[in-house]
C-alpha cells in the first residue's frame, strides 16, 4: 500500500424502501429517489403503474365538462375584458383559454387525465377561441361603427354567417399561431402520464 492511501473501502448501501443492506453487485435499481432493492423497486412499480392506471378511468365526463366551460369562460372573459380596456387585441393573452379550459376539465373529473379529456379540452378550447375572437373583432366594429355614427349593435350570439364574417375580418398567420398554442396547452395539460421505462 503506497503512502497516503487508505484502507479499502466496501461500497455497502442501504434499500431506501426496506433497509436492507445492499452490498456491490447486489441485484439493485439506482433512481433518483435512491437505490431499491429488486423486490421492493418491482413492487413500487406495479404501484406506480396502478396508480396512473387509474387516472384514466373511471372518468365523470359531465363534470370535466362543466369544468372546461367554465374554463372557457373565464379564457373569454379574460381575453376579451383585456381587449376593452386596452384597445389592444393581444393575441396571445388567448393562451389562457387552453390552460383555464385542460385545468378546468382535470380539476371537476377528480385530477383524471386521459385521451378522452385531451379531446373534450382540444374541443371546447377551438370553440371558446373562436368566440373569443368574435367578441374581440366585435368590440372593435363597434368602435368604427361609432366613429362613423352608425347605431347598430351586433348580437352576443350571432347567426353562423355573421359569426364567421366578423372572425374573418383580420384572422392571419398569428391567429393560427396562437391557436396552436391554445390547442398545445388543452392537449399536453389532461395527457395521461406515461411510466418511463428504466434506463
Amino acid at each position: 500500500m503506497s503512502e497516503g492511501e487508505g484502507p479499502p473501502t466496501s461500497e455497502v448501501m442501504n434499500c431506501a424502501e426496506c433497509g436492507t443492506q445492499l452490498n456491490v453487485g447486489d441485484d439493485s435499481e439506482v433512481t433518483d429517489d435512491g437505490t431499491f432493492c429488486r423486490p421492493c423497486y418491482n413492487n413500487l412499480t406495479v404501484q406506480l403503474q396502478q396508480a396512473i392506471a387509474a387516472q384514466s378511468q373511471d372518468i365523470n365526463y359531465s363534470m370535466a365538462l362543466v369544468g372546461a366551460l367554465g374554463g372557457a369562460a373565464l379564457g373569454v372573459l379574460a381575453w376579451w375584458g383585456f381587449t376593452v380596456v386596452t384597445n389592444i387585441a393581444f393575441g396571445l393573452v388567448a393562451v389562457v383559454i387552453g390552460i383555464a379550459v385542460a385545468k378546468g376539465a382535470v380539476m371537476l373529473s377528480g385530477g383524471k387525465r386521459s385521451t378522452g379529456l385531451q379531446a373534450l379540452s382540444i374541443s371546447v378550447s377551438i370553440v371558446a377561441f373562436l368566440y373569443a375572437s368574435y367578441l374581440v373583432n366585435r368590440t372593435f366594429v363597434h368602435k368604427a361603427f361609432a366613429e362613423e355614427g352608425v347605431e347598430r349593435v351586433l348580437p352576443l350570439l350571432p347567426s353562423l354567417d355573421l359569426f364567421i364574417d366578423v372572425i374573418g375580418l383580420n384572422f392571419g398567420f398569428m391567429d393560427l399561431v396562437f391557436l396552436a398554442i391554445v390547442v398545445y396547452q388543452a392537449w399536453k395539460i389532461p395527457a395521461p402520464i406515461s411510466l418511463a421505462p428504466a434506463s
